[in-house]
């Protein structure tokens, strides 16, 4: 069954924390394990500009992805995004219905022409992903992050449309 992409509604905390919780998804992620639900909260309060996307998979939600349009002035065409899916999940298909689903905002409504993201550079199935979207990495942050008692590297990775302004 495909997944229905929508916007997160609070009834969702429990499932987007689930999702986090896994430890594939935080590992991948700048998340920590053992968030106390509190912090999921948030996601609704994340001000002007925060879109909050899930992909539900009969009646379950399996992904999630935050789209922050930039505020300041100079850089509301940018938008930086970041996604989870459930690790039972990977491989079929939710991270491109997010993605695509994200994109179509950003291209036909919000009128984005830059979308930006941060990916560590051992996370291959995402970055073949991004790169099928259309996303270009810019730059290699040298130890980046913390993760599994080392420092990693991550792409900061950019898709940029060149569509009538």
């Amino acid at each position: 069954m495909p997944a229905v992409i929508r916007h997160a509604e609070p009834t969702d905390i429990d499932a987007i924390k689930a999702i986090y919780d896994q430890s594939s998804v935080y590992a991948n992620t700048l998340q920590l394990p053992y968030q106390p639900v509190a912090n999921w909260q948030r996601l609704y309060n994340a001000g002007s500009g925060f879109y909050n996307l899930v992909a539900e998979v009969e009646g379950h939600v399996v992904g999630q992805l935050g789209l922050q349009v930039c505020q300041n002035p100079r850089r509301r065409h940018v938008a930086e995004l970041g996604m989870g899916v459930s690790e039972q999940y990977q491989g079929q298909g939710i991270g491109s219905a997010l993605l695509r689903s994200a994109l179509e905002l950003c291209d036909n409504w919000l009128n984005i022409r830059r979308v930006e993201l941060t990916v560590y550079v051992s996370n291959e199935a995402a970055i073949a992903l991004y790169e099928r979207f259309g996303f270009e990495a810019e730059a290699e942050l040298t130890d980046y992050a913390f993760q599994y008692g080392r420092y990693v590297n991550a792409l900061c990775m950019a898709r940029i449309t060149t569509g009538n302004i």
